[in-house]
């Protein structure tokens, strides 16, 4: 019986430092992994926590959201860097937070502390407008909001916004519709009570 051919053993000079190469058929070492990682913790760390953030209208419990959604994402980061990982990253966002919300049963959002309460005089700088769109997600169901955040203000398609969720198509587009109304009418009737 032939038996199987020997790997030669590593010269002295391939140990140490170039031993954390990737080989060709072998899993990434632990470097590369957390290299590749904070790579794309660096890229979309921002566009996670404005996600968050939409979902929320907190910005410490976004922050927080964020860092479990990338804890969980960097424990499965060989399953979630194969096809997309921030799809994966966003989608373990959005389940987070609906497992939050579950716990809870209550939402409150409120705007982070350096957001005035009310427009001075009779101008609306950027701050204002951000203000008026909390107070307006804050008359969404969960659901629309999550819907809205993930289809208008992330951009991401009907479909993809259907998968994540684990909603139909349908679904994405009625309950879009209905919380863009809710929206458009809120922010109609702020501009028009603005002096």
């Amino acid at each position: 019986m032939p038996q199987a051919p020997q790997l030669p053993a590593p010269a002295d000079d391939d140990v140490g430092a170039e031993s954390t190469r990737v080989l060709p058929s072998g899993p990434a070492t632990t470097v590369d992994t957390d290299a590749e990682f904070t790579e794309f913790m660096a890229a979309h760390s921002a566009d996670l926590l404005r996600t968050a953030w939409l979902l929320v209208g907190d910005a410490h419990r976004a922050e927080e959201l964020v860092q479990h959604a990338l804890v969980r994402t960097y424990a499965s980061w060989s399953r979630a860097r194969r096809d997309d990982p921030l799809a994966y990253t966003r989608r373990t966002l959005v389940n987070l937070r609906i497992d939050t919300w579950r716990r809870r049963r209550r939402e409150v959002l409120s705007a982070p502390e350096h957001l005035p309460e009310n427009a001075a005089g009779g101008t609306l700088d950027p701050s204002d407008d951000r203000d008026q769109l909390v107070r307006a997600l804050a008359l969404l169901s969960a659901r629309q909001r999550r819907i809205v955040v993930l289809r208008h203000f992330v951009g991401l398609p009907e479909a993809e916004v259907a998968a994540e969720l684990g909603v139909s198509v349908g679904t994405v587009k009625s309950t879009s519709s209905r919380g863009l109304a809710t929206l458009r009418t809120a922010l109609t009737s702020t501009d028009r009570s603005t002096p």
